[in-house]
């Protein structure tokens, strides 16, 4: 076994040896992970049980794609609402019920303003979750964009 190497030949890893920036730091024991990844889901969700949301027709949610309005006419996920995340104030949320959830999305894994827009929509007291993925992760999956910005579109 080299010391690059700190897997033997039948595909044991040996746990003495930290040889890499994956392996230097433990793993957190069970418990903490599961409370980790269990707490994940109460603050993003993916473009497939996005997807599958709004195919339902009664999504329970605002989708907001955060992106500046130029981005948003170039192609949106269906049914969202254009609030670019630096522009997200208690008066452009006056028409939804406070208890109302919103995704917020942006570009894609490169872009932070989803997380942006969630945390301007969790300072200001609404319940929030960020699409993982964004845009990017829409396309992967397969789902179309629309160009489309009318009342039927939201």
């Amino acid at each position: 076994m080299s010391e690059f190497n700190a897997i033997d030949t039948i595909g044991n890893v040996d746990p003495g040896r930290s040889t890499n920036a994956v392996t230097a730091v433990p793993a957190a024991p069970s418990a903490a992970a599961v409370a980790h990844f269990e707490s994940m889901f109460a603050f993003e969700t993916d473009c497939a049980d996005v997807f599958a949301a709004l195919q339902s027709g009664t999504p329970g949610f605002v989708l907001l794609d955060v992106r500046s309005p130029a981005l948003f006419a170039a192609g949106h996920v269906p049914h969202a609402v254009n609030l670019p995340h630096g522009k997200i104030v208690a008066s452009k949320l006056a028409g939804y019920p406070d208890d109302t959830l919103f995704v917020t999305y942006c570009a894609g894994p490169h872009c932070n303003g989803a997380a942006r827009g969630a945390l301007r929509l969790a300072r200001l007291g609404r319940p929030v979750k960020l699409m993982a993925g964004g845009v990017t992760g829409w396309l992967d999956e397969g789902y179309a964009l629309t160009f489309a910005d009318s009342e039927e579109d939201r």
